[in-house]
């Protein structure tokens, strides 16, 4: 099943949004400010997304600053941080059961019908 953690609020996860409805493809998106991951969901993101946690947040957040982080910070405070501040995780995100995609630009939501 494909995953959009989507952001109402952010113009870039909108974009996603609409070119994904555009694929008539089957998804669920889930609204990760009010449905937040938690950890072991986030760590289970981070292995499907192939990057460390820091290349996935948002750093000039207020909240960054708030939880102590830096971008030295590992992995695991992060990923503790995102579970407290959602918003610090960078939007959008497509996933299914193997892969993740940050979808930045927004058109990146394609990569997830490619092999």
């Amino acid at each position: 099943m494909i995953t959009l953690l989507h952001n109402t609020r952010c113009s870039k996860s909108r974009e996603a949004l609409k070119i994904l409805k555009e694929t008539k493809k089957n998804f669920v998106m889930r609204e990760y400010l009010k449905n937040p991951l938690d950890l072991w969901e986030l760590k289970d993101l981070q292995e499907k997304l192939k990057l460390k946690a820091i290349d996935f947040t948002r750093t000039k957040e207020t909240e960054f600053k708030e939880a102590w982080l830096t971008k030295d910070s590992s992995d695991l405070e992060i990923l503790k941080a995102m579970v407290r501040f959602p918003k610090l995780m960078e939007r959008a995100i497509i996933m299914d059961e193997n892969r993740a995609f940050v979808c930045r630009p927004p058109e990146e939501v394609l990569r997830i019908f490619k092999k």
